[in-house]
């Protein structure tokens, strides 16, 4: 309990929806968490507002059935507390840690959701890949141990399938390992598809699954992130010997939408379409407790999954998004329209940390030069396709038709796998290396001889 006793109220003015207006209340902060005893049982809130003798709290099981003449509400002088530790593993909770697995609650030592971003001088740069099994992102935006790199998609594109696929298959290379995943305002039916995606990585005690659901209070869509980061600091940085955390927030737009509505409920002046003017500060918040710190072996990793609403980039939401983060992973509706899973949009797509993460004792000596020679290739036949439209493919010259040939081969041999499908990082680089073999030796013109020689055999 925080050293102010808990201050308890009786004095509810209104009901209004999920909030309750309390009257003569003294020292309460906003955000502070609330205990309200009703005739039925005991329920949680948060204050969402204070202002003079008044306090707004939003209910999270909802105020249907509350008396106000029988309810006392109790203010705790603390943010919302989650317990930490190695019993969430394995576990599948609601967005504030309530067992959805009929299992018992989590136990452990309290610690507020709240939290703080790493300390820049205790950081260490992020390094060494973490590895998710989908080609596309292995070969050519390497994940980075620490790093923060967002995941754009449609609405209507997979992007829940394909953050629940990198949580089931992501791994590093001989550490301890574990990934935490905060899903914000799934349907029940999603939600369902999730478990299911997960249920092997939770069984085999690798995985805390934090289930928020689109009918569940908006309040606690805003703590289900900040839970997810608290439980991974942990697990990370809570002893010397911690684990390589992957957290995986979807979708972080839903997360922002709640932060808008209940910054309306708070009477906040709107900034651009109508979100709150701190929302690049809040969303920082979030991202920025993502890394590494010196004296530490873990590391946490976050990958916000995130919809561009109307497929805008500009959307303040994806656009604050890529000036906080390192790089984008962005979904193609047009690979989509063809059938190809998953739609990653590889010269769309970026991560800024790569070469800190791929290479020679990273990965494998011919990796940073193969994705870099792939990308030319494919920015290539991206302008020869164009060029096709105007003057036809029999214009086309024998190495403009081989880059066509090339970049259907990426889509198809290398983009294209199966939702469940893990592929190591040997067989993804071996089949970039024959996507590339579509080209003349004399266009490989990023690739050294040597491995060359290796790769597609000594000219003749």
């Amino acid at each position: 309990m925080n050293p102010r006793d808990w201050l308890r109220y009786d004095g509810i003015r209104e009901v209004r929806g999920p909030l309750l207006v309390v009257t003569g209340v003294s020292g309460v902060g906003w955000d502070e968490f609330v205990h309200i005893e009703c005739a039925d049982g005991r329920r949680d809130g948060v204050v969402l507002e204070v202002s003079g003798d008044l306090a707004v709290v939003e209910v999270l099981e909802g105020t249907a059935g509350i008396d106000p003449a029988r309810t006392v509400v109790e203010f705790t002088g603390t943010p919302f507390e989650i317990p930490v530790g190695d019993e969430w593993l394995g576990r599948v909770c609601n967005g504030r840690g309530a067992p959805l697995d009929g299992g018992p609650p989590v136990a452990g030592r309290r610690r507020p959701v709240s939290g703080a971003p790493l300390n820049p001088t205790h950081r260490e740069p992020p390094a060494d890949p973490v590895l998710t099994g989908v080609s596309a992102i292995d070969a050519l935006t390497t994940l980075v141990r620490g790093q923060k790199l967002p995941v754009f998609s449609l609405p209507g594109l997979p992007h829940l399938e394909l953050a629940g696929q990198i949580a089931a298959q992501a791994q590093v290379a001989g550490q301890p390992f574990c990934v935490v995943v905060a899903a914000l305002g799934l349907t029940h039916a999603e939600a369902d598809r999730l478990r299911d995606t997960l249920e092997e990585r939770s069984a085999a005690g690798e995985l805390a699954l934090l289930l928020n659901l689109a009918d569940d209070p908006v309040v606690e869509r805003l703590l289900t992130p900040r839970a997810a980061l608290t439980i991974a600091e942990e697990l990370a940085f809570g002893a010397v010997d911690g684990r390589h955390v992957l957290v995986v927030l979807a979708d972080m737009t839903n997360y922002a939408e709640a932060l808008r509505e209940v910054s309306s409920a708070r009477g906040e002046i709107p900034s651009r379409r109508a979100y709150p003017g701190y929302l690049y500060s809040d969303l920082a918040s979030l991202y920025e407790r993502c890394g590494r710190l010196r004296g530490r072996s873990g590391s946490v990793t976050v990958l916000p999954v995130l919809t561009m609403p109307g497929g805008d980039i500009t959307h303040p939401v994806p656009d604050l998004t890529g000036y906080i983060t390192e790089g984008q992973i962005v979904l193609s509706a047009d690979l989509h329209a063809r059938g190809v899973y998953p739609p990653i949009d590889a010269l769309s797509s970026l991560s800024r940390l790569m070469r800190h993460g791929a290479g020679p004792e990273r990965t494998r000596a011919d990796h940073l030069p193969l994705a870099a020679q792939l990308l030319a290739a494919l920015a290539r036949a991206r302008q020869v396709r164009e060029l096709a439209e105007l003057i036809g493919t029999a214009a086309l010259t024998d190495l403009d038709r081989a880059h066509l040939d090339l970049s259907d081969a990426f889509t198809a041999e290398l983009v294209d796998q199966g939702a469940g499908e893990r592929r190591a990082l040997d067989d993804t680089l071996d089949r970039a290396w024959r996507v590339l073999a579509r080209l003349p030796r004399s266009a490989l013109t990023m690739l050294p001889g040597d491995l060359l020689d290796e790769h597609l055999g000594r000219p003749s």
